[in-house]
Parts: structure tokens; C-alpha cells; sequence
């Protein structure tokens, strides 16, 4: 069965077929600096097996390394390395419209994540805001 995602203003959408190798958070130095968030999840897919309409901006972030995003929203979208990944295609698992499509099940490139990331088990949750101070 398909599953669908795109960018936050609706410019690219995307679906995929079958099941991806991986399902991955990414705490690399790379994927946090262009998303500006702590880690990044990645969902790896035969390239054959996403379909993409409308037109991802390219940057290469580092040497045969190029990723895709929203040019008018921002979204980040897909990571292509045909060295580390060949005929593969990586898309960004919070752009999938179910955020539940394809839970997590590895993290990689722990080397470069914080020392905070240990801890994250352990810190209070709020289904919301966290109440405020009185």
C-alpha cells in the first residue's frame, strides 16, 4: 500500500511503494545543521520506489551528498549518496502525512549526537506546555 507526505505548503508531494530498508533517527553533525533540530528521522527507499511531484531545490551539503527540500516553504524532504546508499533514496520520516507510518527502529551516526541524548528517557513529558510558574 502507498503512503504519502510532502512539504508543509502543499508545493511537493510525494508517495512511496513497499516497505524501506531502514527507519532511522540520524544525530550526524550534517542532518541537524540543515534541519536545526537535534536529530532527523530517515525513512531509505529503492529510488524506484518514490514517486515526486512538483520540484525539490538540491544542495550538496557535502561531497556527494545532496539533499532536497521546499524551495518556498523550507521543508526538508530527501537525502541522495550514491557512495553510502546506491539506487536508495532517503525521505524525512516527519514528512510523511501519518507520523506513524514508519516508527523509528534504529539510531545511527551516535558518534557526533550530544551528550544530552543519553538523558532523554528520563526528562518529564507533557502531553501540551509544561505548566507555567506561578
Amino acid at each position: 500500500m502507498a503512503k504519502s507526505g510532502g512539504c508543509q505548503c502543499g508545493a511537493i508531494r510525494y508517495s512511496v511503494e513497499g516497505d524501506p530498508a531502514h527507519s532511522a533517527l540520524c544525530w550526524c553533525n550534517d542532518c541537524r545543521a540543515s534541519a536545526g533540530a537535534p536529530m532527523v528521522q530517515w525513512t531509505l527507499f529503492p529510488k524506484d520506489a518514490v514517486t515526486i511531484e512538483g520540484n525539490p531545490v538540491s544542495y550538496e551539503s557535502s561531497p556527494g551528498t545532496t539533499r532536497q527540500f521546499c524551495g518556498a516553504c523550507g521543508t526538508g524532504l530527501f537525502f541522495l549518496n550514491e557512495t553510502i546508499f546506491p539506487g536508495q533514496i532517503d525521505v524525512q520520516g516527519a514528512s510523511f502525512d501519518d507520523p506513524d507510518a514508519y516508527p523509528p527502529g534504529i539510531h545511527i551516526q551516535t558518534a557526533d549526537a550530544p551528550r544530552w541524548r543519553e538523558g532523554l528517557g528520563a526528562m518529564p513529558a507533557f502531553d501540551r506546555y509544561p505548566p507555567m510558574p506561578e
